[in-house]
Parts: C-alpha cells; structure tokens; sequence
C-alpha cells in the first residue's frame, strides 16, 4: 500500500484548500483503476507562523503505486494550487508501508513543534521515498508529518466536507441557516462543533473563500453524513469523508512553566497572580506562576463570552491552563478550576454591638470606638463565586480545529461544555 502525502497548495486570500486538491487526487486515482482506502486530514502545530487557518496536511491510502500516486498529485497541484500565492508552496511524497519508525517521529514532533525543510527531506531520502516539490517546496514538511501521523496516531474523529460547485467559488454560500441547527441539535453530542447556539452562528460554513460548502465534525461517520443530509443548500459538487485527529488536543504538552517555549501549545497548572484584566480591543489578560516562573495568559475578544470565566478568576486560585504560546503569553483554549479561593480577609465586625472596627493604628488591630472591644487582626468572610471546580472551554465558534470539546469527555473534572 502507498500512503500519499501532501500539503501547502491553498492560499489564505486566495481560497482553495488542501482537502479538496486530495479530493481530487483520490476521485483521478480510483478514475485510473486504483483503490482508495481512506483519507486523512492531519492538523499540524497550530503556531506555525506561515500556516493556513487550520494547518492541514492531507494523507491518502491507496494500493496505487507510488509513482502512479506522485504522478497524479503533481498533475492535480498544478491544476489546483495557489501558486501565484508568494506564502504557497506545495509540496507532495509518495511512501510505501509499513512507514518507518524515524517518520512516525517526525509526525508527532510535527503537531507540537516547528520542524524545517531540511530534516524532513532528510527523513524522506533516508527512507527512499518519492517526492515533489513547488517554489520552495515547504509543503514537504506536511506531507511527510501526514505520512508519520497516519501510521502512529489512534485517536482518530471524522469531518465530512462537501465542496461547492466550481463556478460558485467565490460568491456568497446558500445555506438554510435553519436546517443547520435543526440537523445539529438532532446528532449532538456525537457530532460536534457544527454550530454555536450562544452566537447564533453555523460553525461548520466558512467565510473564507475557496470550494468548501461545510465541514460536519464529529465522532462516528455515520453521525457526521446524516447531520451533513439533513442540511439544505444549494448544490453540492462531491463530498469527502475524512478521518482526523481534529477535537483530540493532540498539540498539547504537559509543562512546568520553566520550560515552556514559543511556538508549542501546553497544558500547565499555577495559581493565579493577577486579577484578571480587560485590555484594548477587548482581550482579558492575567497570569499563573507554578514556583518555577511565571506565564502571561489571554483570552481574546473572539472568545465572546468565554472571557466572562476568565474575568471571574481571583488572585489565589489554582487553575490548569491550555492553549498555544507566542511571545511569552498562553492563548486560552480551555481551563479547568482545580481550587477556587472561597475567603477574604475583612475588618472585623464589633461582637458586642455589630459595627465595623476601625484600626488602631499600624501594627496594632483593630477596636470598636463605641465598645472599646479590640482585636489583632481581620477577620475572614466568604466569597461567592461564579465560577466551580471543572473545565471552562472556548465557544465553538472560537475553538481550533485540533482542540478538544469537552463534550468529547476524558477530562479529569467535572466540565461546562458550551454548545
């Protein structure tokens, strides 16, 4: 079997998408006798700079030969791809399974870290792959990390895309908005992320350009295509079903604060330092320290009213963090309540007749001026809180394609999904 990769023939003004140049690929391979075992859409680290939205590279399965599967890539990239685009450059590799061990490496790394050009055309030729490559061939990175991905992840969800008719790229999408939440309210929760009730909006219909109609997400294929059935709109051109590892966190890495690096998404647990603070344009900033340092943390306007969870946080309270780094400071994704601080201290009340104690004077408590009652220090009321123990996550018309909703399950505590 031959495991096509490709990546990087979209554009981020221009539109276009990867999926649908593997659409292509597949649909003029089984044209040419060849068998098609599955497609797989891989998300990659989301920090890479020069990426597209969502970072994707494509894998695809076949019993074609590795030159015929090349040979047909190249034919449809350069058919397809933005390649008047100065940030697009596509590139293509053909490996015949089982995929070695030194690329499925090169795939995990891939979804956590900044990987350049030259190792991965180092990995491809030490493993006697074919491959091809446009302009300065940085797709090639996507391509060989989708080919590690395929063969080393598990966690696999599913996305059916259906693609507009060619001569409508471009122009407004027909979609009966109706329809969407209807189908979606009918396969909640196994498909997920397909609209976002708190903001009235369908998540799965884009606004960029390009030949995608939506994308339906969720975690069984038969779920996703009766949801993507239930949808009115004008005429879809073909559809594709994709396996992966979209809604998994599989970007996210465990850390002390030490240790954190730009460019990578992690997972880190503090207590906060900072009452919570809404900047210009919206974006609400604070920060965690965990002993071994401390770690700026935002989240942005898009975030709607996620940030109501974050302006609720308190100077004291201990919370699990996640999101990507850049620049220094965390971009929530979720985080979750592990303490919450349920006391302050205040001025003590007089017991005899129920008034506020005044001080005494620095370092000497406080006292009752009509009581002469006294007392060394304040004392400790509750706190009502608007916020409990658990996950808090982005709405889903903010979340990124490779983060987890917590409606998927498998956290550690109690959760709030937003649906």
């Amino acid at each position: 079997m031959t495991v096509l990769g490709l990546d990087d023939t979209d554009s981020r003004e221009r539109g276009m998408c990867t999926t649908y140049v593997a659409t292509r690929v597949a649909e003029r391979l089984r044209r040419a006798g060849a068998r098609i075992d599955r497609l797989r859409l891989v998300r990659l680290n989301p920090a890479v700079e020069y990426k597209t939205r969502g970072n994707a590279a494509l894998a695809i399965h076949t019993d074609a030969a590795p030159d015929l599967a090349l040979a047909t890539a190249r034919e449809v990239i350069d058919g397809l791809a933005e390649l008047d685009d100065e940030r697009t450059h596509p590139g293509v590799v053909a490996a015949e399974e089982p995929i070695e061990q030194a690329v499925q490496q090169f795939g995990r790394r891939a979804i956590r870290e900044l990987l350049d050009r030259e190792t991965a055309i180092d990995r491809i030729e030490a493993a006697g792959y074919s491959h091809a490559g446009w302009k300065q061939a940085r797709g090639t990175i996507g391509a060989l990390a989708a080919i590690g991905v395929s063969a080393a992840f598990e966690d696999w969800t599913y996305e059916y895309i259906a693609y507009r008719e060619p001569e409508r790229w471009g122009t407004e999408r027909s979609i009966e908005i109706d329809s969407v939440f209807d189908a979606a309210d009918q396969f909640y929760p196994t498909a997920w992320d397909t609209v976002d009730r708190g903001e009235g909006e369908p998540v799965c219909v884009p606004n960029a350009p390009g030949p995608i109609l939506y994308g339906i997400r969720g975690d069984e294929p038969n779920a996703v295509a009766a949801l993507a059935a239930g949808i009115g709109s004008e005429p879809v051109h073909t559809q594709t079903l994709f396996e992966t590892n979209q809604g998994t966190d599989s970007h996210l890495r465990d850390a002390a604060i030490e240790d954190i690096q730009d460019g990578r998404a992690y997972r880190v647990t503090g207590r906060v330092i900072e009452t919570p603070e809404t900047r210009a344009g919206g974006h609400v900033f604070t920060a965690i320290a965990d002993g071994s340092g401390r770690l700026s943390i935002v989240a942005f306007e898009p975030t709607k009213r996620f940030r109501d969870r974050v302006r609720a946080l308190r100077v004291g309270d201990r919370i699990t963090v996640a999101g990507e780094v850049t620049d220094g400071t965390l971009k929530l994704e979720k985080f979750a309540v592990r303490d919450l601080v349920r006391q302050r201290a205040v001025t003590p009340t007089c017991p005899d007749c129920g008034r506020r104690m005044e001080s005494a004077g620095a370092g000497q408590g406080y006292r009752c001026r009509d009581c002469n009652t006294s007392t060394d220090s304040k004392e400790l009321a509750p706190i009502e809180r608007d916020l409990s123990r658990g996950w808090y996550e982005v709405p889903p018309c903010a979340r990124r394609h490779i983060a987890k909703p917590l409606v998927r399950g498998g956290f550690d505590a109690p959760t709030h999904p937003e649906h």
